[in-house]
């Protein structure tokens, strides 16, 4: 397992915080914190023609409330941002790290836009794992790692809900745009994923379930309609956002590495039939990850593997089903701080 360089991780870091200046930046009336409950969120309140909007800003944490304080300034350095942005990625693509390819950079680019990531929307599987490189500073040096693949991007419903606001554009008009028609599900008039006619790239949008079934949700706030997975509410708890390698950088979502390679574990031992080929992606992005992570977050990896095993017995059980395959991904895990 290779780091890239010092120069790289230096570049991604200064690129993913100045896509966060950027998006505290592009404000457009007063900033106000909402309190519900114990927890506080930022809403950007502005006014169009005699009617007041609230569009979300993101939940209250120091960082960005640094950044409001200095929303006059950033806002004043919006075009030297953009050239230093476009400077960053062309040095991170001289130093090896992988971009998106035009058909990903171009969708993920508009869905950022439009708000998705800011209301909750998470990118997760391949893409999600190809992004941990800037995240962790790694060099994915096989090539079966680092394979493009259908996106994948979920939300807690209730999130959606709470959140009022939406998505603008409407997401099915962004997708439009790039030539996505709904595929149709079992359900009528159920549409949770669309497929490019042209590339065949799917997007597919999922929620948790914390029913026995897994049915089709709605999420408000994205405007579209998803389907319920067990297993995603571990995978969506407290997110982080990344920069995509596509232009002058994309600011998007994605589950936290220690989380997401467990979450690889269990996923691996719940495919069934056909998907024997998915199974062994998941093991092996999970101990790629889990062999990074043991090294340089052990602590988090280690709270994330107890979080899981925590949630009951068919949880403890597939981990168990993996960890069988996997000897020293498994070795790795129990030797993790306490």
């Amino acid at each position: 397992m290779t780091p890239h360089s010092h120069i790289a991780h230096a570049a991604y870091h200064d690129l993913l915080r100045l896509l966060q200046d950027e998006a505290v930046s592009e404000i457009r009336g007063a900033p106000s914190l909402v309190t519900r409950g114990n927890k506080a969120y930022w809403y950007d309140s502005y006014r169009v023609g005699t009617k007041v909007h609230k569009a979300y800003i993101g939940e209250d944490t120091p960082a960005l409330r640094a950044r409001m304080e200095r929303i006059t300034g950033l806002k004043s350095e919006a075009k030297s941002r953009r050239i230093e942005r476009t400077r960053l990625i062309r040095i991170l693509r001289a130093e090896g790290l992988m971009d998106m390819d035009r058909a990903t950079g171009s969708l993920l680019n508009a869905i950022a836009k439009a708000g998705v990531f800011r209301l909750g929307g998470t990118v997760i599987g391949t893409h999600a794992f190809r992004l941990y490189e800037g995240v962790l500073g790694l060099r994915y040096s096989f090539d079966q790692m680092a394979q493009t693949g259908d996106i994948d991007i979920a939300s807690f419903a209730r999130l959606s809900l709470a959140l009022d606001d939406v998505v603008s554009p409407p997401l099915q008009k962004v997708l439009g745009d790039f030539a996505f028609d709904p595929v149709p599900g079992l359900e009528k008039a159920s549409t949770w994923r669309w497929r490019q006619s042209q590339s065949g790239l799917l997007v597919e949008f999922l929620t948790p379930s914390f029913e026995e079934a897994e049915s089709i949700r709605t999420l408000p706030a994205l405007g579209v309609q998803a389907q319920a997975l067990h297993h995603l509410n571990y995978l969506l708890a407290e997110p982080i956002k990344a920069a995509a390698i596509y232009q002058s950088g994309v600011l998007v979502q994605i589950p936290r590495p220690e989380r997401f390679a467990i979450h690889k574990l269990i996923v691996a031992a719940h495919r069934r039939g056909d998907d024997h080929l998915k199974s062994g992606k998941d093991r092996a992005q999970a101990a790629f990850l889990i062999e990074a992570l043991s090294e340089d977050r052990p602590d988090d990896l280690a709270q994330a593997y107890v979080d899981a095993k925590a949630l009951g017995p068919r949880w403890r059980e597939r981990l168990s089903h993996s960890l069988r395959r996997m000897p020293e991904t498994a070795g790795r895990l129990a030797r993790l701080p306490t």
